[in-house]
């Protein structure tokens, strides 16, 4: 009996001393693996107050000579004028919100409606199709759009609506809606795919249609990842260069109609920031128009982000 109680605690022994060193090890590994994934959020955000400071820092000395009111305020963008150069933002400003708002307008229902009947009408072998084929479409070159939107797009706006020329702002529109119909699309599908089939099954237990099933239970539950999307695409939109730089007729003017020729803020920074003087009034000017750009884009992300955790507290 006794042999038997120094074997135990002998066996009991062995392995403790065993599982002391594995539980060591293991809280070692997983101290370096937070270590390193808090090193990488805290260089996403190292790079990302890098390049608003370097930016600021560029445009500072633009806002000591213009001025911020005139600069915002001004609604002329002519720095090369050789009485006396304009430097207002703002037409820029409404022809980038412009262009980027009338995208939404177009491809956020068909994004969504695309979406819709890839996840709960299309068969699985029409999806197996249409997914990849969508998708592929975003590969396409933005130069490549911009070349369509001139050749196609630009006669097609000119003959509908009797216009001069089509390179207007609804070109920039449609070819930037085109452009951003993938990424919510696919967002849009996958966060509808993703609702629990017991939602479904519940509400066609109780005498609803697909298409109530579809619009009062799929659509509400997968709302945020929608919006997400959404905000996505509209990121792609406000950012993007080549496609309103060919399609849009780079005229600097205060518009609203969208069958006017306009002029983006990206479009002005990718025309003259490679021919602009280093250390001019015009160069610092330029580096204002990103630091919009930036401070836009940053909005967008932190108003999808709010969006987002307000519905996931409602669904909670």
């Amino acid at each position: 009996m006794q042999m038997e109680v120094t074997l135990a605690e002998s066996v009991s022994g062995k392995s403790k001393e065993t599982t002391l060193p594995d539980a060591r090890k293991r809280r070692l590994k997983e101290k370096m693996i937070e270590k390193f994934f808090l090193l990488n959020g805290l260089l996403a955000i190292f790079v990302l107050g890098g390049i608003f400071a370097l930016l600021f820092l560029k445009a500072f000395p633009a806002f000591q000579e213009i001025g911020f009111w005139q600069f915002f305020g001004g609604a002329v963008w002519n720095p090369n004028s050789y009485s006396t150069p304009k430097y207002g933002i703002l037409s820029l400003i409404v022809s980038t919100l412009m262009v980027t708002l009338g995208a939404l307008a177009i491809a956020v229902p068909l994004g969504v409606a695309c979406a819709a009947f890839l996840s709960d009408i299309a068969s699985s072998k029409m999806r197996e199709i249409l997914k990849p084929a969508i998708e592929i479409l975003a590969a396409i070159p933005s130069v490549v759009v911009g070349f369509l939107g001139i050749v196609l797009v630009s006669p097609m706006i000119s003959r509908v609506f009797g216009v001069s020329h089509g390179l207007t702002a609804l070109n920039g529109s449609i070819l930037l809606a085109i452009m951003s119909l993938p990424t919510i699309i696919s967002l849009s599908e996958d966060a509808l795919r993703a609702v629990a089939r017991s939602y479904k099954e519940a509400s066609l237990a109780l005498g609803a249609s697909r298409w109530q099933t579809l619009v009062r239970v799929s659509v509400p539950a997968a709302l945020s990842g929608i919006i997400a999307s959404i905000m996505l695409g509209m990121g792609r939109a406000i950012g993007e260069t080549m496609t309103v730089l060919m399609a849009t007729g780079n005229a600097p003017a205060l518009t609203f109609n969208f069958l006017e020729a306009i002029q983006t803020m990206t479009a002005t920074v990718a025309i003259e920031l490679g021919e602009v003087p280093y250390n001019t009034t015009h160069y610092y000017a330029l580096f204002v128009i990103g630091l919009v750009l930036f401070a836009m884009t940053f909005l967008v992300n932190l108003i999808s982000d709010l969006i987002l955790q307000k519905y996931q507290e409602v669904e909670r």
